[in-house]
């Protein structure tokens, strides 16, 4: 991990851009972390070019920082500045095709532009893990927040560090990511935009069924895809600090 700029957010977080190998990302920690105090860390998910989302990103590590946590964000595969992946660009444009034109996304539309992404980003994920969790400052355990939910569910499936998660239900589900759901059994809070004009509400619900956890809380909430009321997020936080610290 080679960290390449290091910022002072409020005198408060300190927010660090690295590469590892060919995956850029961005490492928040509390001023506090140290390795007498390592913080837990959160892994933010996003939808993708982490430039065009960092302010967003950057609050979302605020408000982790401010509850002890470290906070962690990578760009995913095929994002810019990466190399493209052409499948999935050609499923993008099918899909824009097929909203436009005010029909259904089919199934293979939705596995060529999802898989791929879950493929290659969740042992991106496991790499970056591996390398933050090497640091002094950061001592887990880990948290997973936000989407794609494809990929949080897969990663929360197959690695075991990964404690609690708070998914975001706001992207396409692959019928592959049900199968996923089934293997998780850490406590999951899912967030769900009733009227998410991006997002199947069925297939957000049937996922929900679908997972494995016992420790498992929908929160749903009147309005689009970016009309997530305040309250939301505060309802993760406290689920993180409940979750992450009582595994400390």
């Amino acid at each position: 991990m080679d960290f390449t700029s290091t910022d002072s957010l409020d005198g408060d977080v300190i927010e660090r851009a690295f590469t590892l190998g060919d995956i850029p990302g961005i490492l928040w920690t509390p001023s506090t972390a140290s390795a007498d105090t390592p913080a837990p860390i959160i892994l933010l998910g996003h939808p993708g070019d982490i430039g065009r989302m960092h302010p967003r990103l950057a609050a979302r590590a605020r408000s982790a920082a401010a509850d002890g946590f470290a906070a962690l964000t990578i760009e995913l595969p095929g994002g810019p500045g990466r190399t493209p992946l052409v499948e999935v660009e050609r499923a993008r444009a099918d899909l824009r095709r097929a909203l436009q034109a005010g029909e259904p996304v089919t199934p293979d539309v939705i596995d060529r532009l999802i898989l791929p992404l879950v493929e290659r980003a969740v042992p991106e994920w496991q790499a970056t893990m591996e390398a933050v969790l090497s640091l002094d400052e950061i001592g887990g355990p880990v948290g997973f927040s936000g989407g794609v939910i494809a990929i949080a569910v897969r990663l929360a499936a197959v690695d075991q560090r990964v404690r609690a998660a708070a998914l975001f239900a706001g992207s396409f589900v692959p019928t592959a990511t049900l199968t996923d759901a089934a293997q998780v059994t850490i406590p999951l809070h899912v967030l769900l935009q009733w009227d998410d004009e991006g997002n199947d509400r069925q297939q957000a619900l049937d996922l929900f069924d679908a997972l494995g956890s016992a420790d498992k809380t929908l929160e749903a909430n009147m309005g689009g895809h970016t009309g997530v009321p305040p309250h939301a997020g505060e309802s993760a936080a406290r689920f993180f600090a409940r979750h992450l610290r009582a595994t400390e």
